[in-house]
């Protein structure tokens, strides 16, 4: 059997996500999800027509963040850059239920304003970036992802060489893919994947988050357990 690498890439499965939910849900966080979360949800014939149109502000860009997380991250940026269509990506019910929960408060799950300039996608990300018009991103964000550390779980990375033609057809160029993760193993396999192909240059590489970089949990976590954290911008050539 072969060693999954960069060069010799593994198949890659139906989804890259496990489960979909932790603890069981608070009653709170149910109504998240039946009420609020159809409020935001972006519809694959919205994604594969025109992702800018299904935003209630005219956006002058669209972005896209895959993992969300806890939604921090999504959630400042959507407040920083109101002219921009911010898409976030996320699978897990919780996460889902904490950036919703930043949006509205208890017992406005069905009448508070919600952003016009955020929606939410809550299946596999692979599938909203193969359907969107060529072009259609200006940024792409990956911040902390589930590094699958082990060699058999490779297929399952996001950062992935099956991916990188999809993602160069929806960023246009000149559009920007941040990256950031603190799992060596991570690190290392973003640095073989990209040095090997030819879609994306690379524009910068800290070790320091850069100034317009909001923090999120998981680097925070990183932070307080000794991990040095990474942060790649790629260009799309």
């Amino acid at each position: 059997m072969t060693e999954d690498t960069a060069e010799n890439p593994p198949p890659v499965p139906d989804r890259l996500y496990g489960r979909r939910r932790g603890h069981p849900l608070r009653p709170r966080q149910q109504a998240l999800l039946d009420v609020t979360l159809p409020r935001l949800r972006l519809s694959a014939e919205d994604a594969a027509r025109d992702p800018a149109a299904a935003f209630g502000n005219a956006p002058e860009e669209v972005w896209l963040e895959v993992g969300f997380g806890g939604g921090e991250h999504s959630h400042a940026q959507a407040q920083a850059h109101p002219r921009v269509g911010l898409i976030a990506s996320e699978v897990f019910e919780n996460g889902i239920c904490s950036l919703l929960g930043k949006l509205v408060p208890e017992g406005g799950e069905a009448t508070a304003p919600l952003p016009p300039n955020l929606r939410l996608w809550t299946e596999d990300a692979r599938r909203l970036i193969r359907s969107l018009p060529q072009g259609s991103l200006s940024r792409l964000f990956l911040m902390f992802p589930d590094p699958w550390p082990k060699a058999r779980h490779a297929k399952r990375r996001f950062v992935h060489p099956s991916i990188l033609p999809a993602l160069a057809a929806a960023i246009r160029p000149g559009g920007q893919w941040r990256i950031a993760t603190d799992d060596p193993t991570y690190q290392q396999w973003v640095i073989e994947v990209m040095e090997a192909q030819d879609l994306f240059r690379r524009v910068s590489l800290d070790l320091v988050r850069p100034e317009g970089w909001p923090p999120t949990r998981y680097e925070a976590k990183a932070l307080r357990e000794g991990r040095q954290p990474m942060y790649w911008v790629w260009e799309r050539v």
